[in-house]
Protein backbone atom coordinates (compact mmCIF):
# COMPACT_ATOMS: atom_id res chain seq x y z
CA UNK A 1 0.00 0.00 0.00
CA UNK A 2 1.45 3.06 -0.95
CA UNK A 3 2.33 5.28 2.07
CA UNK A 4 1.14 8.90 2.32
CA UNK A 5 3.09 11.89 1.52
CA UNK A 6 4.15 14.43 3.85
CA UNK A 7 2.70 18.12 3.26
CA UNK A 8 4.49 20.68 2.44
CA UNK A 9 4.60 24.14 2.69
CA UNK A 10 6.58 26.88 0.20
CA UNK A 11 9.56 28.24 1.65
CA UNK A 12 9.07 31.72 0.25
CA UNK A 13 5.46 31.92 1.52
CA UNK A 14 6.53 30.69 5.12
CA UNK A 15 9.19 33.39 5.60
CA UNK A 16 6.70 36.07 3.84
CA UNK A 17 3.80 35.14 6.47
CA UNK A 18 6.48 34.69 9.34
CA UNK A 19 7.69 38.65 8.11
CA UNK A 20 4.34 39.95 8.43
CA UNK A 21 3.52 38.35 11.67
CA UNK A 22 6.71 39.78 12.68
CA UNK A 23 6.22 43.19 12.02
CA UNK A 24 3.01 43.64 13.32
CA UNK A 25 4.36 42.54 16.68
CA UNK A 26 6.74 44.97 16.94
CA UNK A 27 9.64 43.41 15.94
CA UNK A 28 12.50 45.84 14.75
CA UNK A 29 14.12 43.73 12.04
CA UNK A 30 11.09 41.46 11.10
CA UNK A 31 12.61 40.12 7.31
CA UNK A 32 15.62 39.45 8.81
CA UNK A 33 14.34 37.76 12.23
CA UNK A 34 12.06 35.68 9.63
CA UNK A 35 15.53 34.23 7.46
CA UNK A 36 17.29 34.08 10.13
CA UNK A 37 14.77 31.70 12.14
CA UNK A 38 14.01 29.59 8.99
CA UNK A 39 18.04 29.15 8.08
CA UNK A 40 18.00 28.06 11.89
CA UNK A 41 15.51 25.29 11.89
CA UNK A 42 17.13 24.63 7.98
CA UNK A 43 20.20 24.52 9.67
CA UNK A 44 21.51 26.13 6.95
CA UNK A 45 23.49 29.64 6.45
CA UNK A 46 21.60 32.34 5.35
CA UNK A 47 22.88 32.17 1.83
CA UNK A 48 21.23 28.83 1.13
CA UNK A 49 17.77 30.14 1.65
CA UNK A 50 16.66 31.37 -2.23
CA UNK A 51 17.41 27.35 -2.79
CA UNK A 52 14.90 25.75 -0.78
CA UNK A 53 11.93 25.57 -2.10
CA UNK A 54 9.28 23.25 0.43
CA UNK A 55 9.37 23.17 3.95
CA UNK A 56 8.09 19.46 5.23
CA UNK A 57 5.11 19.92 7.47
CA UNK A 58 7.76 19.20 10.91
CA UNK A 59 9.69 22.07 9.39
CA UNK A 60 7.11 24.84 9.03
CA UNK A 61 5.55 23.04 12.49
CA UNK A 62 9.07 23.77 14.43
CA UNK A 63 9.59 27.55 12.46
CA UNK A 64 5.90 28.57 13.36
CA UNK A 65 6.25 27.71 16.87
CA UNK A 66 9.75 29.67 16.46
CA UNK A 67 8.16 32.62 15.05
CA UNK A 68 5.07 32.76 17.83
CA UNK A 69 8.02 32.86 20.45
CA UNK A 70 9.86 35.99 18.73
CA UNK A 71 6.54 38.14 18.03
CA UNK A 72 5.71 37.57 21.77
CA UNK A 73 9.61 39.51 21.72
CA UNK A 74 12.02 36.39 23.25
CA UNK A 75 15.04 37.84 21.90
CA UNK A 76 16.37 35.95 18.79
CA UNK A 77 19.70 34.85 20.02
CA UNK A 78 17.86 32.97 22.93
CA UNK A 79 15.63 31.53 20.37
CA UNK A 80 19.01 30.13 17.96
CA UNK A 81 21.03 29.77 21.23
CA UNK A 82 23.77 31.87 19.42
CA UNK A 83 24.89 35.67 19.02
CA UNK A 84 27.90 36.55 16.55
CA UNK A 85 30.24 39.01 17.69
CA UNK A 86 32.80 40.23 15.60
CA UNK A 87 34.56 37.11 14.43
CA UNK A 88 33.88 34.81 17.32
CA UNK A 89 30.35 32.81 18.15
CA UNK A 90 28.99 32.80 21.77
CA UNK A 91 26.60 30.70 23.41
CA UNK A 92 23.57 32.68 24.71
CA UNK A 93 20.31 32.15 26.16
CA UNK A 94 18.03 33.15 29.55
CA UNK A 95 20.31 34.11 32.30
CA UNK A 96 22.73 36.06 30.37
CA UNK A 97 22.91 39.69 28.58
CA UNK A 98 22.63 39.27 24.76
CA UNK A 99 25.94 41.11 23.07
CA UNK A 100 24.25 44.32 21.17
CA UNK A 101 26.23 44.80 17.33
CA UNK A 102 26.96 48.38 19.37
CA UNK A 103 29.54 46.85 21.76
CA UNK A 104 31.65 45.27 18.67
CA UNK A 105 32.85 49.01 17.93
CA UNK A 106 34.27 49.09 22.58
CA UNK A 107 35.65 45.86 22.01
CA UNK A 108 37.61 47.24 18.37
CA UNK A 109 38.57 49.91 20.44
CA UNK A 110 40.17 47.61 23.02
CA UNK A 111 41.70 45.31 20.75
CA UNK A 112 43.41 48.01 18.78
CA UNK A 113 44.71 49.10 21.92
CA UNK A 114 46.00 45.93 23.16
CA UNK A 115 47.20 45.51 19.60
CA UNK A 116 49.58 48.56 20.16
CA UNK A 117 51.36 47.00 23.47
CA UNK A 118 51.84 43.85 21.50
CA UNK A 119 53.41 45.36 19.03
CA UNK A 120 56.04 46.91 22.11
CA UNK A 121 58.53 44.50 24.04
CA UNK A 122 55.50 42.61 25.95
CA UNK A 123 51.91 41.06 25.37
CA UNK A 124 49.08 43.43 26.55
CA UNK A 125 47.32 42.74 30.00
CA UNK A 126 43.53 43.50 29.40
CA UNK A 127 40.87 43.51 31.71
CA UNK A 128 37.14 42.89 30.67
CA UNK A 129 34.74 43.85 33.81
CA UNK A 130 30.98 42.79 34.06
CA UNK A 131 32.31 40.33 31.00
CA UNK A 132 28.47 39.00 30.95
CA UNK A 133 28.44 36.16 28.45
CA UNK A 134 32.04 36.73 27.74
CA UNK A 135 32.03 38.40 25.10
CA UNK A 136 34.39 41.03 24.75
CA UNK A 137 37.00 39.47 26.31
CA UNK A 138 36.98 36.12 24.00
CA UNK A 139 37.07 38.42 20.94
CA UNK A 140 40.15 40.15 22.48
CA UNK A 141 41.80 36.81 22.88
CA UNK A 142 40.80 35.65 19.42
CA UNK A 143 42.06 39.00 17.90
CA UNK A 144 45.22 39.42 19.70
CA UNK A 145 46.25 36.34 20.89
CA UNK A 146 49.65 37.26 22.82
CA UNK A 147 47.35 39.21 25.25
CA UNK A 148 46.79 38.26 28.62
CA UNK A 149 42.76 38.82 29.41
CA UNK A 150 40.99 38.48 32.76
CA UNK A 151 37.13 39.18 33.36
CA UNK A 152 35.33 39.05 35.84
CA UNK A 153 31.32 38.34 36.61
CA UNK A 154 29.09 38.73 39.73
CA UNK A 155 25.93 37.34 38.68
CA UNK A 156 26.18 33.49 38.94
CA UNK A 157 23.61 33.03 36.07
CA UNK A 158 25.68 35.09 33.58
CA UNK A 159 29.12 33.44 34.62
CA UNK A 160 28.03 29.62 34.00
CA UNK A 161 27.70 30.89 30.17
CA UNK A 162 31.11 33.14 30.45
CA UNK A 163 32.45 29.71 31.31
CA UNK A 164 31.09 28.30 28.55
CA UNK A 165 32.22 30.50 25.91
CA UNK A 166 35.50 31.37 27.06
CA UNK A 167 36.32 27.69 27.72
CA UNK A 168 39.90 27.31 26.08
CA UNK A 169 40.41 30.16 25.40
CA UNK A 170 43.03 31.16 27.93
CA UNK A 171 41.12 33.71 29.51
CA UNK A 172 40.97 34.19 33.58
CA UNK A 173 37.90 33.80 34.11
CA UNK A 174 36.75 34.90 37.77
CA UNK A 175 33.33 35.37 39.55
CA UNK A 176 33.49 38.89 41.63
CA UNK A 177 32.19 42.17 41.71
CA UNK A 178 34.12 44.50 39.13
CA UNK A 179 34.66 47.30 42.60
CA UNK A 180 36.87 44.69 44.17
CA UNK A 181 37.86 42.82 41.04
CA UNK A 182 41.78 42.14 40.48
CA UNK A 183 43.38 43.44 43.51
CA UNK A 184 46.30 41.05 42.62
CA UNK A 185 46.85 43.48 39.22
CA UNK A 186 46.70 46.86 40.48
CA UNK A 187 49.00 48.64 38.24
CA UNK A 188 50.04 46.23 36.31
CA UNK A 189 46.85 46.44 33.07
CA UNK A 190 47.02 48.07 29.95
CA UNK A 191 43.51 48.15 28.97
CA UNK A 192 40.70 47.99 31.17
CA UNK A 193 37.34 47.51 29.24
CA UNK A 194 33.66 47.51 30.59
CA UNK A 195 29.98 46.98 29.36
CA UNK A 196 28.77 47.93 32.60
CA UNK A 197 24.66 48.73 33.45
CA UNK A 198 23.78 52.15 32.51
CA UNK A 199 19.80 52.28 32.44
CA UNK A 200 18.65 54.64 34.57
CA UNK A 201 15.73 53.28 37.09
CA UNK A 202 13.35 55.66 36.16
CA UNK A 203 13.75 54.52 31.99
CA UNK A 204 12.54 51.14 32.95
CA UNK A 205 9.22 51.50 30.91
CA UNK A 206 11.28 52.75 28.25
CA UNK A 207 13.63 49.31 27.87
CA UNK A 208 13.11 47.36 24.79
CA UNK A 209 10.67 44.34 25.52
CA UNK A 210 13.60 41.67 24.53
CA UNK A 211 16.22 43.88 27.13
CA UNK A 212 13.21 44.26 29.57
CA UNK A 213 11.99 41.27 30.09
CA UNK A 214 14.07 38.80 29.66
CA UNK A 215 18.33 40.07 29.95
CA UNK A 216 19.50 39.99 34.22
CA UNK A 217 18.35 43.54 35.51
CA UNK A 218 21.77 43.38 37.19
CA UNK A 219 22.85 43.74 33.54
CA UNK A 220 20.71 46.62 32.20
CA UNK A 221 20.01 49.16 35.32
CA UNK A 222 22.38 51.33 37.33
CA UNK A 223 20.71 53.52 40.00
CA UNK A 224 18.80 56.86 39.58
CA UNK A 225 21.13 58.28 36.65
CA UNK A 226 22.59 55.45 35.12
CA UNK A 227 25.99 55.93 36.38
CA UNK A 228 26.41 54.06 39.45
CA UNK A 229 28.66 51.23 37.71
CA UNK A 230 30.56 54.38 35.66
CA UNK A 231 31.62 55.99 38.99
CA UNK A 232 32.74 52.57 40.09
CA UNK A 233 34.21 51.80 37.34
CA UNK A 234 36.64 54.84 37.09
CA UNK A 235 37.91 54.08 40.53
CA UNK A 236 38.56 50.52 39.75
CA UNK A 237 40.11 51.43 36.21
CA UNK A 238 42.29 54.18 38.45
CA UNK A 239 43.35 51.35 40.71
CA UNK A 240 44.23 48.52 38.23
CA UNK A 241 45.79 50.13 35.28
CA UNK A 242 49.61 51.31 34.94
CA UNK A 243 50.45 54.77 34.41
CA UNK A 244 49.80 55.54 30.65
CA UNK A 245 46.77 52.90 30.30
CA UNK A 246 43.48 53.07 28.76
CA UNK A 247 39.95 52.70 29.96
CA UNK A 248 36.85 52.21 27.59
CA UNK A 249 33.75 52.01 28.81
CA UNK A 250 29.81 51.72 26.50
CA UNK A 251 27.11 53.78 28.27
CA UNK A 252 23.68 55.00 27.11
CA UNK A 253 23.26 57.24 24.29
CA UNK A 254 21.88 60.07 25.85
CA UNK A 255 24.88 59.65 28.66
CA UNK A 256 27.84 61.30 25.70
CA UNK A 257 28.19 64.44 28.27
CA UNK A 258 27.97 62.82 31.42
CA UNK A 259 29.75 59.80 31.07
CA UNK A 260 33.01 61.23 30.13
CA UNK A 261 32.02 63.85 32.89
CA UNK A 262 32.75 61.20 35.25
CA UNK A 263 36.42 60.49 34.09
CA UNK A 264 36.76 64.60 33.96
CA UNK A 265 35.65 65.29 37.08
CA UNK A 266 37.96 62.69 39.08
CA UNK A 267 41.35 64.80 37.92
CA UNK A 268 43.34 61.66 37.20
CA UNK A 269 42.55 60.99 33.32
CA UNK A 270 43.88 62.23 30.10
CA UNK A 271 42.73 62.19 26.56
CA UNK A 272 39.10 61.42 28.00
CA UNK A 273 36.73 61.49 24.79
CA UNK A 274 33.59 60.02 23.64
CA UNK A 275 33.14 58.08 20.55
CA UNK A 276 29.59 57.46 18.49
CA UNK A 277 28.46 54.20 16.95
CA UNK A 278 27.77 53.80 13.27
CA UNK A 279 24.45 55.55 13.76
CA UNK A 280 25.84 58.50 15.57
CA UNK A 281 24.60 58.35 18.67
CA UNK A 282 27.27 58.43 21.70
CA UNK A 283 27.92 55.05 22.85
CA UNK A 284 31.38 55.04 24.62
CA UNK A 285 33.56 56.95 26.53
CA UNK A 286 37.76 56.36 26.64
CA UNK A 287 40.74 57.96 29.06
CA UNK A 288 43.79 57.39 29.76
CA UNK A 289 45.28 57.40 33.16
CA UNK A 290 47.73 60.25 33.62
CA UNK A 291 51.45 59.33 34.04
Amino acid sequence: MEGKMEQTVRAGTARRTAAAQLAGAGVASPERDADLLLAHVLDVGLGWLPLVDDLTGAQQEQYAALVARRAAREPLQHLTGTAAFRHVELAVGPGVFVPRPETELLAGWAIEQAQLVAGASRPPVVVDLCTGSGAIAKAVADEVPDAVVHAVELDEGALAWAERNLAGTGVDLRHGDLATAFDDLAGTVDVVVCNPPYIPLEAWESVAAEARDHDPHLALFSGDDGLDAMRVLEQRAALLLRPGGVVGAEHADVQGESAPAVFAAAGRWQDVADHRDLAGRARYVTARLAR
